[in-house]
């Protein structure tokens, strides 16, 4: 089964006045939707855009996998555990927030910055904080978040080029960039897919060049 969720679709959010725009997959803060809470260890798919200079001030998060995809900028982040990192496009970046941990996100560039940022349930809760970058990530190194049973996979594909998609009980697909087919569906920027145990799909760009995120969830 193929749920096809358009980018059209998403909650607005963020505060645009303060130059930061998001825009939710799930249920998120004051766009609460008892029936669109997560998908498997999936429970945030937002879409950041922030202006030259904006940012959100140190706030708290505990027991969940943060990942961070930047699609353009470039990111400033710190943390309560002393870690200060600029993420670029092509790095994935996690904040494994176990039992407690703060951190701040800024654009301290000159130009806009937008980026992708995931959030998964862990399989068990608490521990100690962990935060790593993987820079430059391949499209042949998948990223795998064992504490919540996950797998990301990036796909960058030029067009006319088509790619497998792993077989897995749920896949959620998001189109960062450029127009993509799946099955009978054209995606673009902005669109998903939550995919329950469909197996030998591919994926290919039917436009021009195309970059998208893949989970691969075990449940």
């Amino acid at each position: 089964m193929m749920d096809v969720r358009r980018a059209g679709g998403r909650y607005r959010g963020g505060d645009p006045a303060a130059g930061i725009e998001t825009r939710h997959a799930f249920s998120f803060g004051p766009h609460y939707n008892p029936d669109n809470l997560r998908f498997g260890a999936l429970i945030a798919c937002n879409e950041e855009r922030l202006a030259p200079g904006a940012g959100f001030d140190e706030h708290p998060h505990s027991h969940t996998e943060l990942v961070t995809w930047v699609v353009e900028g470039e990111l400033t982040h710190r943390d309560s555990r002393g870690h200060a990192t600029l993420v670029r496009p092509g790095d994935v970046q996690r904040l494994s927030a176990a039992a407690g941990v703060r951190h701040v996100e800024r654009n301290d560039g000159a130009g806009p910055l937008t980026f992708v940022q995931m959030w998964l349930a862990p399989l068990d809760p608490g521990g100690d904080p962990v935060y790593e970058v993987v820079r430059g990530i391949a499209d042949a190194t998948p990223y795998a978040v064992p504490e919540a049973g996950a797998m990301l996979h990036v796909r960058r594909l030029v067009a006319g080029e088509r790619t497998a998609l792993p077989d897995a009980p749920r896949l959620y697909v998001h189109v960062v960039r450029g127009t993509v087919r799946l099955g009978p569906h054209e995606l673009g920027p902005g669109d998903a897919v939550r995919a329950t145990d469909e197996k030998g799909r591919e994926l290919s760009a039917s436009g021009g060049p195309a970059e998208v995120l893949v989970w691969e969830l075990s449940a």
